[in-house]
């Protein structure tokens, strides 16, 4: 079970990636090859599914402090990460409302610009 349906098809396009006659099998050679047409978004797209923290399947479903309070726990707790806790976190949140684009609401993309404003209160920044 994958999780979001959104990484089903980064996952095959990771696996895909694998199994390219490649020279190097990481995720920077991988998007040229793969879709020379938009590399840099591709890169990004695997960059983000490869390095993952474990999230509540609700989490960006609940209040601002709530939302922060869980995805800084995660990337806390995250062994997979490579940046620090809080540019990780932020970024998890950063990516989630853009992926979203011009499906989210108003009061939705409110809700998770303020949680925003609560992860950098509770990092410190």
């Amino acid at each position: 079970m994958i999780g979001h349906a959104d990484w089903v098809n980064l996952l095959r396009d990771c696996c895909t990636g694998l199994m390219l006659p490649c020279e190097r099998k990481s995720v920077e050679p991988m998007p040229a090859v793969m879709a020379p047409a938009r590399t840099a978004a591709q890169h990004q797209s695997l960059l983000h599914f490869v390095g993952q923290v474990d999230l509540d399947r609700e989490v960006f479903r609940k209040s601002p402090t709530a939302i922060a309070r869980s995805l800084k726990r995660s990337a806390e707790d995250s062994h997979r990460r490579k940046s620090s806790p809080y540019r990780s976190a932020m970024s998890m949140l950063t990516f989630y409302i853009n992926r979203a684009g011009k499906n989210l609401s108003a009061p939705r993309r409110k809700k998770l610009k303020d949680a925003k404003d609560r992860l950098r209160e509770a990092f410190g920044r």
